[in-house]
């Protein structure tokens, strides 16, 4: 069964960290770009970072450039974001995704593209307040 399952959510107040994870199971994990997306309540889904196979190319949204960080470690199929200086609307579900297309390490990779997806994750809630 494919499988993308996310974790490390949770309440935290303004300026904290968090470092999400995205387990793969059910297929070749390190053939495909995973990326990271979030949905605020009442809002549209909207990327985050992505990252080709070997790591080789990450993208980030304008939002979060320079605050999340996003790596993976293919022995163990999974992938993490780091997220650092958490703001208010930060606060969504977060979840990894993945389109099952080998892009490999090239531009093509990055980002991942929603109506390309094929996998979706269940989702962690990050929420972020005093």
């Amino acid at each position: 069964q494919v499988q993308l399952v996310e974790s490390g959510g949770g309440l935290v107040q303004p300026g904290g960290s968090l470092r999400l994870s995205c387990t793969a199971s059910g297929f070749t994990f390190d053939y495909y770009t995973i990326g990271w997306f979030r949905q605020a309540l009442g809002k549209e889904r909207e990327g985050v970072s992505c990252i080709s196979r070997t790591g080789g190319v990450t993208d980030y949204a304008d939002s979060v450039k320079g605050r999340f960080t996003i790596s993976r470690d293919n022995a163990k199929n999974t992938v993490y974001l780091q997220i650092n200086s958490l703001k208010p609307e930060d606060t969504a579900v977060y979840y990894c995704a993945t389109d099952l297309i080998i892009h490999g390490d090239s531009s093509w990779a990055c980002p991942l593209r929603q109506e390309t997806v094929e996998v979706w994750g269940q989702g962690t809630l990050v929420t972020v307040s005093s």
